[in-house]
């Protein structure tokens, strides 16, 4: 099947590293030269924690563009034929997670108004930010359904957990809402890609697609979703509830890879550490390719590609990555989660190069290690943080406080850093977890924007104690480290800003109206 967007870099084997210079030079011209004024930045942090919409937790900020200023008609949601639900589906299961005492049940939540409500609210389920609760679908094709055109009116309609996609929490005691006070909020950051967290990372470092060759005659084959005519919806089952009221939604095939065979929902790396064990007999650094949702090793170039061809310093940092690797992954701690490790999915960094040696680098529990480069001064110029899973604030099996108060702390050792005084860090959620948002993303191109999400920026450079209402998504990372150090563009950035154009939106910015530069 012909492929309908992005472009390879390499053939089915890897290439020499040199064809990725001639790639670059081919998508684009490299970026004009960066402003002076970049210059003052030298160390940039990214910091990636989970599954959080805007106005799940900042919905109240002071200057926001919160839920206080959303439209009745935005708050309201539609059941699937379209007209106002009377009132909210039960969280299906229940609002806490397995496991969690006291539980608030399924029955417990029957009858809530249609309209947003407050997890913690004293006078509602009064439940604190420790708690986990019940995990949501982030899926590709049912984001946009539920963003339904902009209107954002079909989170019910189109989950799995009932009214759980419209609660939000009082986060104004927690420590990065004062880091946010300290800093700059954007309150109009989206996250780079529709659906979940595997398809986010995959954004954050490729602003690209995954793809999986031939699929229809791959192991795979069963897990190619079937769409509607629009391509952009799940085509509906005919044994589906009719009503939001009355169950989960049923899809003819709600798969991981699109019918043109990209990966949007969940695949594992084809290296370990990975959810798919090796093949019996196999190399055990490789996860077992005849499993369905063993992803083929990607060509696409990424940042890191890009920056290591300008001889810029960076890596990626995994909470737990070498404890996964030596011992397994235990839960609840540290919960590794697979899917959240982008550059194993590339060829590029495949077990034994140089590459992974230097870039994919283990965090330590509870991010020790990352904390002492921090302490040491020794951060690379550009650093990727991944929080592991049971800091990372994912519904389902972690909590808002715990990652939340990992993040503040990590925060205060940059402060301290011997390379504050010219650093930037953001810290930011891969995807909106399943979660009601009230503004309408951007319209941008097949893949995305998807659902607003928070995003703080950090530094001795930012416009302190601020609100930047600028949209931004995912990609404007990638846009700020691609102008700092003058890197060629990612193909997907460049599709993404045509397509924002096209539609008449404002372009998408690059971090910079956050900071105090000149």
């Amino acid at each position: 099947m012909k492929r309908s967007y992005g472009l390879t870099l390499f053939s089915s084997t890897l290439a020499p590293f040199s064809s990725a210079v001639a790639f670059c030079a081919a998508i684009s011209a490299p970026a004009l030269a960066a402003p002076a004024s970049l210059d003052k930045i030298q160390t940039i942090v990214v910091i990636f924690a989970e599954n959080r919409a805007f106005d799940n937790l900042y919905g109240h900020f002071p200057g926001a563009d919160g839920i206080d200023q959303a439209s009745k008609e935005s708050l309201q949601q539609r059941d699937r034929d379209g007209s106002v639900l009377e009132e909210l589906p039960p969280v299906w299961d229940g609002l806490t997670a397995k496991g969690v005492t006291p539980p608030v049940t399924q029955a417990m939540t029957e009858h809530l108004a249609n309209a947003p409500f407050t997890v913690n609210d004293p006078k509602g389920f009064n439940l604190p930010l420790t708690t986990v609760t019940h995990d949501l679908w982030h899926r590709y094709y049912q984001n946009q359904m539920q963003i339904d055109g902009g209107k954002n009116d079909m989170f019910v309609a189109w989950a799995d957990a009932g009214a759980m996609v419209m609660s939000n929490w009082d986060a104004s005691k927690t420590a990065m809402w004062a880091v946010a006070q300290k800093y700059v909020l954007a309150d109009h950051f989206f996250m780079g890609g529709f659906g979940g967290s595997f398809f986010n990372h995959q954004w954050l470092i490729c602003a690209c697609a995954p793809y999986y060759a031939e699929a229809d005659k791959s192991p795979a084959k069963p897990t190619i979703s079937v769409t509607d005519d629009s391509g952009t919806a799940l085509k509906i089952a005919d044994n589906s509830p009719k009503s939001a009221m009355d169950g989960i939604p049923k899809f003819v095939s709600d798969g991981n890879l699109t019918p043109d065979f990209y990966a949007v929902n969940t695949m594992q790396p084809p290296y370990q550490p990975s959810g798919n064990e090796p093949a019996p007999g196999g190399d055990p650094r490789f996860a077992d390719p005849a499993k369905p949702t063993t992803l083929p090793p990607q060509t696409e170039p990424t940042i890191g590609d890009l920056l290591s061809l300008k001889h810029v310093s960076w890596a990626w940092y995994g909470g737990a990555w070498q404890y996964t690797l030596d011992h397994g992954n235990h839960e609840p701690t540290p919960n590794f989660q697979y899917h959240h490790q982008p550059f194993n999915y590339y060829a590029n960094f495949a077990p034994g190069t140089e590459a992974r040696r230097e870039h994919i680098r283990d965090a330590g529990l509870g991010g020790v290690r990352f904390i002492q480069a921090i302490d040491d001064g020794a951060l690379p110029q550009v650093s990727f943080y991944k929080p592991q899973g049971n800091l990372n604030e994912h519904s389902g099996y972690a909590d808002i406080e715990a990652g939340d108060r990992h993040i503040a702390d990590v925060i205060g050792h940059l402060e301290k850093s011997p390379q504050w005084p010219h650093m930037l860090v953001v810290v930011t959620y891969d995807e909106n977890g399943g979660i009601w948002d009230h503004v309408a993303p951007p319209k941008g191109d097949r893949w995305g924007p998807g659902t607003r999400i928070p995003a703080i920026i950090v530094s001795p450079f930012a416009k302190r104690g601020t609100v930047d209402h600028t949209p931004y998504d995912t990609t404007s990372i990638l846009r700020f480290i691609t102008e700092r150090f003058e890197l060629p563009e990612l193909h997907g950035i460049v599709v993404r800003d045509k397509a924002v154009a096209l539609h008449g939106e404002p372009p998408l910015g690059d971090l910079t109206g956050a900071l105090q530069l000149n």
